[in-house]
């Protein structure tokens, strides 16, 4: 357990330091690159490329090699951060508005709803009061829960495990166990309240290790199983580590089906959306 503790430790103040860094003029690259070396600073690993999804992209949106984005006033900037410390993976995100305040009742939403959710969040609860108070509270505030994104628990080098905490009444009578590790991660839009598959987003995860002829191909795989395993990895990581030509392995092994890759998610009307999210023991603390 120390180790999750820990990871939650580092996660909250590498999310606490990106906030720092978004602002108008910055580089969407450079606020990822800065975040994940924060992370390694403070003796962890990141558990998945950090997310820096502008406006109306709800997730996934991590920033590619030499991406020129850059932030400008009043854009929206979800920072979707993941942390492990020998594979107790943690997740937390937060909203920030880049030098405006139109949009500050909306990020306020995702907020209430994840603090409010939180305090119901204990050993014998039906999963289904969580996504019905995370509803409650943002439509309250005049927005949309975004239902087709959820939270999930988290395990060793995994970040999405069960159970899935839905941002709405989804019906689902199981009920929280007493030490389960969990991520509670409100959406709240001004749109439709559903995310649809956009491009991809040069994150990847490796789904099966098997050989392959190429030796260039075998040695990017084996970085792939030994630095990440399950875990999701970046087209900027691998660049890092073996120049572009890495990019023709990844389409290799996408090909043959080792490794899969995400999808940006957009807000299927392109409402501007909103995140917060924590991880947490049940029964226990907040560990980011």
């Amino acid at each position: 357990m120390k180790d999750f503790i820990k990871s939650g430790k580092i996660a909250s103040q590498a999310r606490e330091f990106g906030k720092t860094l978004v602002k108008a003029g910055a580089k969407n690259v450079d606020i990822a690159d800065k975040i994940e070396d924060k992370i390694r600073e403070l003796g962890g690993k990141p558990a998945f490329p950090v997310d820096v999804s502008v406006n109306y992209i709800a997730a996934h949106d991590a920033p590619i090699w030499e991406d020129e984005r850059e932030l400008k006033k009043g854009d929206v900037v979800k920072l979707d951060i993941g942390v492990h410390v020998n594979g107790a993976v943690t997740d937390t995100a937060c909203t920030v508005e880049v030098g405006t305040t139109k949009y500050t009742k909306l990020i306020k939403a995702g907020e209430e709803a994840l603090q409010e959710a939180i305090k119901l969040a204990k050993p014998g609860v039906k999963i289904r009061i969580i996504g019905k108070k995370i509803q409650e509270v943002i439509q309250k505030n005049g927005f949309s829960p975004i239902k087709n994104l959820s939270g999930h628990g988290v395990d060793l080098f995994e970040i999405h495990s069960s159970p899935t905490i839905p941002n709405f009444d989804n019906g689902d009578e199981k009920t929280l166990e007493e030490g389960m590790k969990i991520a509670i991660e409100p959406f709240a839009t001004t749109g439709q309240g559903k995310v649809t598959e956009g491009k991809p987003s040069g994150v990847y995860a490796l789904v099966v290790k098997k050989n392959v002829r190429n030796i260039f191909d075998r040695k990017v795989l084996d970085f792939i199983e030994k630095n990440y395993r399950s875990l999701p990895f970046s087209t900027r990581d691998l660049i890092k580590e073996f120049g572009v030509r890495v990019r023709f392995s990844l389409k290799n092994l996408e090909r043959e089906g080792l490794v899969e890759q995400y999808n940006v998610l957009p807000e299927i009307s392109k409402g501007i959306v909103s995140q917060a999210e924590h991880t947490l023991i049940v029964g226990g603390e907040v560990l980011t």
